[in-house]
């Protein structure tokens, strides 16, 4: 997209059917064969442990899919996480790569992250983790409704972790359009009640091995 937060905030377009589309996307290809795998989440785990979270910590993961991320923190001992896919495809596979010993501590929402209803009822979040979600999110409409559901979330004293395309990324995923993001936007987005305690530039490499350029941001709700 362009380099501004607002480049298409004019430009709304019809709601487009992501559930059919990552429904589909799960169905069709192997968990560690799509373009999003990651077989160790190093760099989102470098952000969680910067954190210093409890145990107990309420840990969100929007639009996790099958993500591996899960199972390590699992094995790390955090008891109380709350996995969001709109896709139920992919949550059902998360749930299967999950020992079934470690499923009571985590609780499963099918919902879409931009006209949430369950979620709605999600609050006092101590951390939101988010890898490759909110960058789908082409229009204003779909991103406000994304941010406003986020800090209506998180508590004061929690943290939010947005990974996303960088502004040198590519421009198209999964066959979707997507919305580039440096730190400065998503600081923009969260506004001055979250600061910003940590970013970098990340190179992720597909299980293609062609590479994908992210943006890995920590912030910190101050108020």
């Amino acid at each position: 997209m362009s380099d501004s937060c607002c480049c298409n905030c004019g430009e709304e377009t019809p709601s487009y059917d992501f559930k059919s589309h990552w429904d589909k996307a799960y169905v069709k290809t192997p968990i560690d064969k799509l373009g999003w795998y990651e077989d160790n989440p190093e760099a989102s785990l470098k952000l969680i442990s910067a954190c210093n979270l409890p145990k107990d910590a309420l840990i969100f993961n929007a639009g996790a899919g099958a993500t591996t991320l899960i199972g390590e923190l699992l094995k790390k001992g955090y008891t109380n996480i709350v996995v969001n896919d709109i896709s139920e495809k992919a949550l059902n596979e998360l749930k299967l790569n999950l020992s079934a010993n470690n499923q009571h501590n985590v609780r499963f929402i099918v919902d879409d992250l931009t006209n949430p209803v369950s979620l709605l009822n999600l609050k006092n979040v101590d951390l939101w983790h988010d890898r490759a979600v909110l960058h789908f999110f082409t229009t204003q409409q779909q991103q406000n409704a994304y941010f406003d559901l986020l800090k209506n979330a998180v508590k004061v004293g929690g943290y939010v972790i947005l990974a996303e395309f960088n502004l040198e990324g590519a421009k198209k995923c999964s066959g979707l359009e997507v919305f580039n993001y440096n730190e400065k936007m998503l600081q923009e987005r969260l506004g001055t009640d979250f600061e910003l305690v940590e970013f970098f530039n990340y190179t992720y490499i597909q299980p293609s091995g062609n590479t994908r350029e992210y943006v890995y941001t920590l912030f910190k709700r101050v108020a």
